[in-house]
């Protein structure tokens, strides 16, 4: 998984000034070591619907799109994954929130890679038997760590630091999950304020070498979304902070 080839230079998303960090790959996209910087999206139907995404899917890869993610809420969701993934022309990663078992049954099915955030996943032997599954399975796992969800003893903290606290989070994950053994993760750290996303993003990356997906979360209707997007991709891309982008 640590596979750092990739294309390199001084073109658009390319590594000139980047920030250095460790590869994983989502099917045939590296994302992280000398991989441009990825576009990705998500799909708003659930893998059970299962035509309706593959439609939005297909669109989505004809726009540019390189990885998307589709919400699995229950078992027929991730029994329909396997066939979303099959017919899917670009890597499929699975959005897990609260039950752990579906993010191992999403495995099975076959995605490309798991997006959890550990403070609602549960236990930590939660988050380790998913990260055992991904290990098996030879595929990323993407902390996703956001303002709406912190652990309980980091919301007072978020009141009066925010960028401070979304760090902490994710910085305590990293160090739980690494003490399995895994290291093939993915970060994100998203607020719906930008300034605070760029703040947090800043800090996280100073004290490691993991990929970091970058983003505004519930950034809000088109026009206004949009722009607070451009305003932290603009300002974490120039630091050379991010390896895969996602407009909210």
């Amino acid at each position: 998984m640590k596979d750092d080839k990739g294309s390199a230079g001084g073109g658009p998303g390319m590594t000139r000034g980047r920030r250095k960090t460790r590869a994983v790959r989502y099917g045939e996209v590296g994302v992280g070591g000398t991989h441009r910087v990825s576009i990705q999206s998500m799909s708003t139907f659930p893998a059970s619907e299962r035509d309706g995404a593959l439609a939005q899917i297909r669109a989505l890869a004809a726009a540019g799109c390189e990885i998307v993610r589709v919400a699995v809420r229950d078992a027929v969701d991730a029994d329909s994954l396997q066939w979303i993934c099959g017919e899917s022309p670009i890597p499929v990663v699975a959005d897990i929130h609260f039950d752990h078992r579906l993010a191992i049954a999403s495995i099975r099915s076959g995605a490309a890679g798991i997006r959890i955030n550990p403070g609602n996943i549960g236990s930590p032997d939660r988050v380790r038997a998913v990260v055992d599954a991904a290990g098996g399975a030879g595929i990323p796992v993407r902390i996703g760590v956001n303002s709406g969800s912190l652990e309980r003893d980091l919301r007072e903290k978020y009141a009066a630091d925010p960028a401070g606290a979304l760090a902490e989070s994710a910085l305590r994950h990293m160090v739980m999950i690494e003490q399995t053994g895994f290291r093939d993760m993915v970060f994100s750290l998203k607020s719906a304020d930008p300034a605070e996303t760029v703040e947090a993003n800043r800090i996280f990356a100073r004290s490691n070498d993991y990929p970091l997906h970058v983003g505004v979360t519930e950034a809000g209707p088109p026009l206004s979304g949009t722009a607070r997007s451009v305003v932290a991709l603009t300002l974490l891309l120039s630091d050379g902070i991010g390896d895969t982008v996602r407009v909210s």
